[in-house]
């Protein structure tokens, strides 16, 4: 009996090792030093058209079309792809100088549906490179040219560095939420990066050619739809690649309700595209010996980082009180040991490289604080599933 609940429990260790190896490689190769970008192409920049899906924007609207406008290059299009707009997002898009077109199909709500509406619309005068970005960021001096020029040299989907910032006012335990995001959008990308391998679309900041975008899959009202998307067109042989020179900037929800509700979309929807995806990119990954689909099949199979520490934290508890009672031997101890303290490590060298400015060290020990508030998140998502809903993310004041 002893020696096969420390098999299982040994079991449970080495799965919860696995991801944690992997973000350990992952945060340490995005340490190495920045290599360099090659040299603008001397041909003739690229026709861009940006698409901006927006649901009920009227807010911030404005001020993002007038921000990604200056950044523009010339006979670039902005477009903005009002969807089942219930407010003067439209109007107000239109007065800031984008070009507006208008969706109606409240049977078909979310971002999928929206951009493959935008899509539709420029099969009239089709692009060089589509760049798709959200209604409330800001993007990089130069970022459109830049990510235009590599989606074109490469043939390939392209990702911008996608930063969520804690707004004032979201408390400390928003900084460490912030944090979490930065590992997962930069620090993560970059080792992929650092290490010659792709890496999974994040959000907003994504470049692509043409006829590549036109011709993919649509996600309709998947929860993570960017993320699907890229796993889709990379089984099809063209992953994306990173681009850390190019930042596109945007805030977390304020209020601790509108935080919780994103975060929940966001996590189960991983978590779904988790358990469907990881199995065929690792299976089509050694079938058709691309080292490309393994690695996006293990960086995916890597949890939410709290998800990943509270099992850590549950695995060591349990196997220590047995060790403690002289049910199990140490080993399962001494790997859930492990697993925390190469996840503490990891975290500790991304905060320390990139993470200084969203997150202090004092406040570092509110960390439990952070685990404690994800908690109903996942007794949620273990009691009801995955949410099913698209849902709009609130967005905070205007960022102008």
């Amino acid at each position: 009996m002893h020696l096969a609940l420390d098999l299982v429990l040994g079991a449970a260790g080495v799965a919860l090792l696995l991801p944690v190896l992997v973000l350990l490689a992952e945060s340490l190769a995005a340490l190495l030093p920045e290599g360099t970008d090659a040299a603008p192409s001397e041909a003739s920049p690229p026709r861009i058209a940006v698409l901006v899906p927006a649901h009920d924007e009227e807010g911030s609207v404005e001020d993002t079309v007038r921000a990604l406008r200056a950044e523009l290059p010339p006979h670039a299009r902005l477009i903005v792809i009002a969807d089942n707009c219930r407010d003067r997002t439209a109007e107000l898009a239109a007065q800031a100088g984008a070009v507006v077109v208008e969706r109606r199909d409240p049977e078909r709500v979310g971002k999928g549906f929206a951009i493959s509406f935008g899509l539709r619309y420029l099969d009239a005068d089709p692009p060089d490179v589509v760049i798709l970005i959200d209604a409330d960021c800001r993007i990089s001096d130069g970022g459109f040219g830049k990510l235009a020029e590599w989606a074109v040299r490469t043939g390939r989907p392209v990702q911008a560095e996608y930063v969520l910032t804690a707004p004032p006012g979201s408390g400390r335990v928003g900084g460490i939420g912030a944090l979490a995001v930065l590992i997962r959008n930069r620090v993560r990308p970059r080792g992929l990066r650092r290490l010659g391998l792709p890496c999974h679309l994040t959000g907003s900041g994504m470049a692509f050619p043409w006829r590549l975008l036109r011709d993919a899959p649509e996600t309709g009202s998947n929860l993570v739809e960017d993320l699907v998307l890229g796993i889709e067109l990379a089984l099809r042989g063209t992953p994306a690649l990173s681009c850390p020179g190019v930042q596109i900037l945007s805030e977390l929800p304020v209020g601790a309700g509108d935080s919780r509700n994103q975060r929940r979309r966001w996590e189960h929807g991983h978590l779904h595209v988790l358990t469907v995806y990881v199995p065929r990119l690792l299976t089509a990954g050694v079938v058709r010996r691309r080292v490309d689909l393994l690695a996006l099949g293990l960086d995916l199979a890597v949890p939410p980082l709290a998800l990943l520490v509270l099992a850590q934290l549950g695995l060591l508890a349990i196997t220590a009180l047995l060790a403690i009672l002289g049910v199990v031997s140490l080993v399962p101890v001494s790997l859930a040991a492990a697993g925390l303290a190469l996840t503490t490590f990891s975290v500790a060298a991304s905060w320390s490289r990139f993470g200084r400015q969203t997150v202090s060290l004092k406040h570092l020990l509110l960390v439990p604080v952070y685990l404690v508030w994800k908690i109903p998140l996942y007794v949620d998502l273990a009691l009801r599933g995955k949410t099913k809903k698209w849902e709009r993310t609130a967005r905070g004041p205007s960022k102008g």
